[in-house]
């Protein structure tokens, strides 16, 4: 029911109607009713009555309203002389209070003045129907009306205009919000606004009027705004029109000509029309270009003793006759405040003054530095810290109480407290000034949870399904100490493992660590596509560390760590009891004599390069590194991280090399939030003595390295390796058939990756998603020829039936046997050929893109990468992915 029409009911009297009869409320059963939003308001009629004199005064049909407050709104009073202006003032004075649907005034002839009210009825509750784009958490704030409040048509109105320009803003200007009421006993009623959203108002066109020195497609570029449709259309999100985002638009479009050089560039009028249709919007922007400026002459002035003009001329970064630049402008004042605060002047103001030729085209800038005394640090607060302790963050302050202002120690103490990781990555000490010469700071931390407990499981295309137990505390007591302990399993790997860490022992800046662990690596090599376990090693020992810092960026430590390592193999697939091989035999080149006498492990199945590996090694080894890094927090964004370690290894044990191991990562934030970084790494062993076997590299296997992971390619897939390609029947290598692939590492290697990580919006940001596109290039090599078997059918003799028969190697398409012992006497196999591939320098590059999640599983990181140059015998992988590791 319209509100023009509640209540509408003629009131007949006996004396003389005063005033006018306005909407109300109907007396009907409780339907829901349409309420009208737009009707206008009531508004009370002129009283006609002569003067008189109020002898009585009456209120009828007030029900929660007192006599005397209806009273002393109307401002009647007994007694009271009165006109009829009187009468229609008092009218108007109630109906403004908003408190009443109905309000009738008689008795104006006879002065016995009776005041009929009918009250607005009472709010019972507010119902949303209809909404689905968006929620009733974001309705509700716009409406003002609440339940148990007076109902009133003004306030509604006000309602549904705030709820249509919520949708407005949304982009929906077909939005339609429709407001009803359900009537209930005692004068309540519930209120219901029924909303039809409409659709989405896209852009359907984008103009420019005005535009000459650049195209209108270019300048679409600049804008945030974009038409609707094209490719990949239904994933924008900027297609949609909002009044907020066109105003954005026009300051965009202004910062593009400035720093083109159009000083005179105005947007003229951005009009935004709906299409006759009214589902879509046409955007035109009229603009007037200008002409275009060059720089003229550039000055600096300086009312600050210890800022010299001269020095701050050479920061100027602008050249006379390029063309005007408004965010070099910029970046030449925010250049000099931060020169100003490294000299201890954090008020310094920079004041560009313009001085525009409009004859010669030219723009000449003055930049005035006011005076202003230098200031001091008042004092340092900490706020936001519940569970670290205010020294764990002091310390990483370049400030303190008394010290001249230095805005670069700022900076830096921020990167230093960000780098702890124990708080939120926004993070900022705040300055305030106090009196003129000194500033207090605040740091304001968000402190983020340090403590891990893991349990987990993940499947890894490199390990398969991986189980982690782990717990883990990165500020232990609040102090800054780090304390782990954790078990993973998975089909390759198996440890266990304890460290802790106190990074400022006795209060002074020395780190102090130590760990023990134990550590089971089944290694596995390819048979074909299939991956075969091969090697276990079981390292078990423990080291310790100490760090300290040599300059305010670069640090330094010194290790010790003492390891033994086990290598075996499963007896059952690679050994053979009494084996008794002929070293001189030509099948078998490159083995020296006796390698393979009364030895167990069989060479055939094995490989010689793993025989002679196997047994324990003791490791003693004492090592330092030396690193770098003024970057700005973990995720760093800008700065230089960089290391160089030695271990030497001979410090007793069994073992003697010389490791050298350098990596540096260098980091750019480039324009529109894109993150490059560029890293470098290599590494080097160096054996200090000579094992005495040919055919056996100085460098035991499980010494070497294997490389790093080059996406592009499988784990340890670039590098030397034993390639083992069998016979066919007539003698002829089968290069097709299934084949052993044995990655051997190498003494050297070398890496460099080139990665542009893509900024994303703070919703994609919250999840923990960080997309990238990378270049690798790596390599690993410098490894001694193994020995090599190359042999036709192997005849090995039935030892248990006839004893006296000796092993026998035949050659392509001849069968086991001889005069003494038939071919019952032997078991054969068929013979193979084994290849010594990938000992090269030569680059392996891989180009793909990524995508690093930290998910509620574990951290997870996905590749997709192409080898496009590759060496023989590595093996390349499209796609890895790796989630639940974590090491």
């Amino acid at each position: 029911m319209n509100l023009n029409n509640f209540n509408r009911v003629r009131r007949a009297g006996a004396g003389l109607l005063v005033g006018t009869i306005l909407g109300g409320i109907a007396v009907t059963p409780a339907l829901a009713q349409e309420v009208d939003a737009t009707a206008p308001t009531a508004t009370a009629q002129p009283v006609v009555a002569r003067e008189g004199q109020i002898r009585s005064l009456l209120v009828t049909g007030a029900e929660r309203i007192e006599r005397e407050t209806v009273l002393s709104y109307s401002g009647l009073q007994p007694g009271q002389t009165y006109t009829a202006r009187d009468l229609d003032a008092a009218l108007k004075k109630l109906y403004d209070t908003e408190l009443f649907a109905d309000v009738v005034i008689t008795g104006a002839d006879t002065g016995n003045i009776v005041v009929a009210v009918q009250e607005n009825p009472v709010i019972n509750r507010i119902v949303i129907e209809g909404n689905k784009k968006l929620k009733d958490d974001k309705i509700e704030p716009e409406i003002r009306l609440a339940p148990r409040q007076i109902f009133t048509r003004t306030k509604v109105r006000a309602d549904v205009d705030r709820i249509i320009e919520l949708y407005k803003r949304e982009g929906r200007f077909a939005a339609v919000v429709e407001p009803k009421i359900v009537e209930l006993d005692q004068n309540r009623v519930d209120l219901i606004f029924e909303i039809s959203e409409g659709a989405k108002s896209k852009i359907r066109q984008i103009n420019f009027i005005g535009n000459d020195a650049f195209s209108g497609g270019k300048l679409q570029k600049e804008i945030f705004s974009r038409e609707s449709g094209g490719f990949l259309g239904f994933m924008k999100s900027n297609d949609a029109y909002d009044a907020d985002r066109l105003a954005a638009d026009q300051q965009k479009l202004r910062a593009f000509y400035l720093t083109q050089g159009y000083a005179d560039f105005r947007v003229v009028n951005a009009l935004a029309e709906l299409t006759p249709d009214r589902e879509d919007f046409v955007i035109t922007f009229v603009i007037e270009e200008g002409p275009r400026y060059k720089f003229g002459t550039l000055d600096v002035e300086s009312d600050i003793r210890d800022l010299a003009e001269e020095r701050l001329e050479a920061a100027v970064g602008l050249t006379e006759g390029d063309w005007f630049d408004a965010e070099a402008v910029e970046n030449t004042v925010n250049r000099f405040t931060e020169i100003a605060g490294l000299r201890g002047y954090a008020f310094a103001q920079v004041n560009p003054k313009y001085y525009r030729d409009a004859e010669e085209k030219t723009v000449s800038i003055t930049f005035e530095i006011e005076g202003t005394p230098r200031v001091y640090i008042d004092r340092v607060d900490i706020q936001g810290n519940t569970v670290t302790r205010d020294a764990v963050i002091r310390r990483e302050l370049r400030l303190a109480e008394g010290d001249p202002f230095n805005a670069q120690q700022i900076k830096r103490s921020e990167d230093r407290i960000k780098g702890l990781g124990y708080f939120q990555e926004e993070l900022e000490i705040k300055q305030t000034p106090v009196g003129e010469d000194r500033v207090a700071l605040t740091v304001d931390v968000d402190e983020k949870a340090t403590g891990e407990l893991q349990l987990s499981a993940g499947y890894s295309s490199i390990e398969r399904f991986v189980v982690a137990a782990s717990i883990a505390q990165r500020n232990f007591m609040g102090k800054g100490q780090q304390l782990s302990a954790g078990v993973n399993w998975s089909r390759y790997t198996k440890s266990v493992q304890l460290g802790f860490v106190e990074p400022y022992l006795g209060g002074r800046n020395i780190l102090l660590g130590g760990d023990l662990y134990r550590r089971d690596y089944n290694s596995f090599r390819f048979v074909g596509n299939d991956r075969r376990t091969t090697y276990k090693q079981v390292s078990t020992g423990g080291g310790l560390r100490v760090g300290f810092p040599v300059t305010e960026y670069l640090s330094a430590g010194m290790r010790y760590r003492l390891v033994l390592d086990d290598i075996t193999l499963d007896r059952d697939v690679f050994f053979t009891d009494g084996l008794a091989l002929d070293a001189n035999d030509p099948n078998f080149p490159n083995v020296a004599n006796g390698v393979f006498d009364d030895f167990e492990c069989d060479p055939l199945k094995a490989g010689a390069f793993l025989c002679n590996e196997l047994g324990s090694r003791l490791t003693s080894s004492i090592g330092y590194s030396l690193g770098f890094n003024n970057t700005d927090g973990i995720r760093a964004t800008r700065g230089l991280r960089a290391q160089i370690s030695q271990d030497f290894a001979g410090l007793g044990g069994d073992v003697k090399y010389l490791r050298t191991v350098a990596d540096a990562t260098k980091y750019f934030r480039l324009p529109a939030n894109f993150i490059l970084s560029i890293n470098a790494q290599g590494g080097y062993i160096h054996p200090l003595e000579d094992n005495g076997v040919a055919g056996l590299d100085d460098i035991r296997l499980t010494d070497r390295f294997f490389g790093p992971n080059v996406r592009g390619f499988d784990i340890r897939g670039i590098g030397p390796r034993v390639q083992r390609v069998p016979y066919d029947i007539e003698g002829n290598l089968n290069f097709e058939s299934a084949r052993t692939n044995n990655a051997l590492g190498g003494k050297a290697y070398y890496m460099g990756r080139l990665e542009v990580e893509f900024p994303v919006s703070a919703a994609v940001r919250s999840f923990g998603l960080r997309p990238s596109a990378y270049v690798d290039v790596a390599s690993v090599w410098n490894l001694e020829s193994p020995q090599l078997i190359n042999i036709g059918i192997i005849c090995t003799p039935r030892r248990d039936a006839f004893p006296d028969a000796q092993p026998e190697t035949k050659g392509p398409g001849e069968t086991c046997g001889n005069a003494t012992y038939g071919p019952e006497a032997y078991i054969g196999s068929s013979g193979f050929r084994e290849f010594f591939l990938g000992n090269s320098p030569s680059p392996r590059v891989a180009v793909g893109v990524g995508v690093n999640w930290v998910s509620p599983f574990g951290p997870l990181r996905i590749d997709l990468a192409k080898a496009i140059v590759s060496q023989e015998g590595d093996d390349t992988k499209l796609f890895s992915f790796n989630v639940g590791t974590q090491f």
